[in-house]
């Protein structure tokens, strides 16, 4: 379940950082490169910092 969910919430913060580069200024890429150098992180080292806020948020695996 948390797996999901952190898939969705990164390719949600994708979408909405590309969409804010097109309309309001460019430089929201790099929040698409801060969400995608995070996603790189997790697959090599296996820590994510938001499944770890998710089970403080009380979701369940």
């Amino acid at each position: 379940m948390k797996n999901r969910i952190v898939k969705g919430i990164a390719g949600t913060f994708i979408l909405i950082s590309l969409l804010l580069s097109i309309y309001i200024n460019q430089n929201w890429l790099w929040f698409t490169v801060f969400v995608g150098a995070n996603l790189l992180q997790s697959s090599i080292t296996k820590w994510c910092l938001m499944e770890d806020i998710l089970t403080k948020l009380g979701v369940k695996d």
